[in-house]
C-alpha cells in the first residue's frame, strides 16, 4: 500500500503538467509586447516633431543670416579676402583695436576717417611707449613729437617747428589777416615787405617799435610815400655816421615861426634855426640872420 500511494503521488504531476501542456496547445502560443505605449508614446512623438520644428527653423534662420551678410567663398559682406590681404568696400565699423601694417583706399579713391569725437594716431616704441601723436577733435588738431616738419613733393623745407625755433622754408610768407601780424618780441628777417600796390605797416599801439641793423636799415617805398607817426617822440640817431635826409623838397609844416619884420614888405622866406636843445624853427630871413633875434621860442 505504501508503494502504490508513493507510486500515486509521483504520477500526479506528470499528469498536471501534461494538462496544462494539452491547454496551451489548444490555446495557442502567447506573445509579450515590448515598447513604449500610452502617453509616453505621445510625449515622445510630440518632442521628435518638436525638434524637427525646431532643426527647420535653425536652417532657414542660418541660411537667412548667409544671405542678408553676403557669405561667398570670397568673403563676407564688404570684406573680400585677396591675395594682397583684405579688402573692404563701402563703409566699415571697427568697435574695437585694428592692428594692420597697411592701410589704403582704392586706386584713384580718397580714403576717410570719420569718428563721432576725434581721430588719433599714436606711434609707439618697443615699449608701447607714445613717441608721436596726432589727434584731430572738434576743437583743434594737435600734434605731438619732438619736430613738426611740412615738405613738399620735392623734398624742399617749407615749415618746421621745435622747441629751439621755428623756419619757414617758402620764398614768401604771407598774412592775410585784417590786424595783421602780432610778434610779443623781436623779429629777425632781411626783408620786409608789402604785396604789390599793398601799403607796409610797421605799427606798436602800446610801446616802442625800434629797428637795428648792424649795416644799416634802408626805407624804400618806390610807388609812395614814407610816413612815420608816434605819439611823443621820433628820433633818428646815428652813433658814428651821418643821417642825410636827400630829397628835392623837405617841409616841416608845424614848426613854430619867429616873426620878424622889416621897414620893408614882409617877405615869405624863412630861415630854419636850431635851438640849444635840439629844437627847430622857422624865423622870416633877413639881410643877415635871425635866429638869435627869435630866440625866446627856445624857451
Amino acid at each position: 500500500m505504501k508503494c502504490q500511494y508513493m507510486l500515486k503521488r509521483s504520477q500526479m504531476p506528470q499528469e498536471q503538467y501534461a494538462h496544462r501542456s494539452a491547454m496551451q496547445s489548444s490555446e495557442g502560443p502567447q506573445v509579450y509586447k515590448v515598447g513604449i505605449y500610452g502617453w509616453r508614446k505621445r510625449c515622445l512623438y510630440f518632442f521628435v516633431l518638436l525638434l524637427m520644428i525646431l532643426i527647420l527653423v535653425n536652417l532657414a534662420m542660418t541660411i537667412w543670416i548667409l544671405k542678408v551678410m553676403n557669405f561667398t567663398i570670397d568673403g563676407m559682406g564688404n570684406l573680400r579676402i585677396t591675395e594682397k590681404g583684405l579688402k573692404l568696400e563701402g563703409d566699415s565699423e571697427f568697435l574695437k583695436p585694428l592692428y594692420a601694417k597697411e592701410i589704403r583706399s582704392r586706386p584713384g579713391n580718397p580714403l576717410y576717417f570719420q569718428s563721432a569725437r576725434n581721430v588719433t594716431v599714436n606711434i609707439l616704441n618697443e615699449k608701447t611707449k607714445v613717441l608721436t601723436r596726432l589727434v584731430t577733435g572738434p576743437q583743434a588738431v594737435e600734434a605731438h613729437s619732438q619736430k613738426f616738419e611740412v615738405k613738399t613733393t620735392s623734398g624742399k623745407l617749407l615749415f618746421s617747428a621745435d622747441d629751439n625755433e621755428v623756419v619757414v622754408g617758402a620764398e614768401r610768407l604771407r598774412v592775410l589777416g585784417a590786424e595783421g601780424t602780432v610778434f610779443p618780441k623781436s623779429i629777425e628777417t632781411p626783408n620786409v615787405r608789402a604785396d604789390p600796390f599793398k601799403e607796409l605797416r610797421l605799427e606798436s599801439p602800446t610801446r616802442a617799435l625800434v629797428m637795428e641793423a648792424p649795416k644799416g636799415i634802408e626805407i624804400n617805398a618806390e610807388a609812395g610815400s614814407l610816413e612815420a607817426t608816434c605819439r611823443t617822440e621820433l628820433r633818428l640817431e646815428s652813433k658814428d655816421g651821418e643821417i642825410t635826409l636827400d630829397s628835392a623838397k623837405i617841409k616841416l609844416p608845424k614848426l613854430p615861426q619867429g616873426f620878424y619884420s622889416t621897414t620893408g614888405s614882409r617877405q615869405k622866406i624863412y630861415e630854419l634855426c636850431v635851438c640849444p636843445n635840439g629844437r627847430l624853427f622857422l624865423s622870416q630871413a633877413g639881410a643877415s640872420s635871425t635866429c638869435q633875434i627869435n630866440t625866446s621860442v627856445c624857451l
